[in-house]
């Protein structure tokens, strides 16, 4: 995580002259607003007595104002603070294998991290931040996961026992100019023994608008799946789209989604059922 360093003052350099009326000046060297304060050596008369010294003929020594403490709204203390709740957030959703394993407990924990980061980060406006979205996120916790299906709030594969599925690492890969929007999954299905498990990659294709500032749409094209491993040489597989007429009343295809916190490498969404999502960028 990222901590604030305080820049040390820099060494003072000292600067003597010595003029016509034996006169000294010392010059402190300092990035803050200085204050001139005078010293002279005094005169010696004819007589060999020492004279006084004249205010006009003091010399200049700056004195260092100190640094300002930093303040919470300050950027530097705000970036702080976000850090550290950030990593807070990392933590909470550490050992959960993105959800599959979370119980009601961790989902609060979870909820709970989120909304401390989601409030100090302030409102999005994508609008604006458009350009963060792009890139490949990972995905590290879905609260959605919880229900062991694969679907989340909505129908999917069920993860278990009943159907040998193992999930691996989910992306999403977003793409501002073209408005591609592809989550992308990677599985392991189980396959009757002696054979291998078989490795697929099936990536859900979609094209996403914005609604307003803070919610993104996202309308599903076609499903490609594509072996990974020892039979990474095969094709790939385009799945043909269900007809909508066809599709249950749950899943018609699109879904809404809100960007609650945005920023160069995390991302947190919360979608149209609730459910809470944490990407970082991959």
């Amino acid at each position: 995580m990222a901590s604030l360093t305080l820049t040390s003052l820099p060494h003072l350099q000292q600067f003597f002259s010595q003029s016509s009326s034996s006169s000294s000046s010392i010059r402190h060297l300092s990035p803050s607003k200085t204050h001139r304060v005078t010293t002279q050596s005094p005169r010696r008369s004819r007589l060999g007595k020492l004279s006084p010294v004249p205010r006009s003929a003091l010399d200049e020594v700056p004195v260092v104002d100190s640094p300002p403490p930093l303040s919470p709204s300050s950027s530097e203390g705000k970036f702080e603070l976000i850090s550290s709740l950030k990593l807070k957030l990392l933590s909470a959703v550490s050992g959960l294998n993105r959800g599959l394993a979370a119980n009601e407990d961790d989902l609060e924990k979870a909820d709970s991290a989120a909304k401390e980061v989601e409030d100090v980060g302030g409102l999005v406006d994508l609008s604006v931040d458009l350009d963060k979205l792009q890139g490949r996120w990972k995905l590290i916790y879905s609260s959605a996961f919880s229900s062991r299906t694969l679907g989340g709030s909505r129908p999917g594969p069920p993860t278990g026992r009943l159907l040998p599925i193992t999930l691996g690492q989910v992306f999403q890969r977003i793409d501002v100019l073209s408005k591609d929007f592809d989550n992308i999954v990677e599985l392991q299905l189980g396959a009757p023994w002696p054979l291998p498990p078989v490795e697929v990659t099936a990536t859900l294709a979609h094209k996403f608008e914005l609604i307003g500032s803070t919610k993104i749409k996202i309308t599903f094209e076609k499903t490609t799946v594509k072996t990974t491993g020892s039979l990474s040489q095969l094709p790939p597989l385009e799945l043909p789209r269900i007809p909508d007429a066809l599709r249950p009343a749950s899943n018609r295809g699109s879904g809404e989604f809100e960007v609650t916190y945005l920023d160069e490498d995390t991302r947190i969404t919360r979608g149209d059922r609730g459910e809470l999502r944490v990407f970082v960028i991959s």
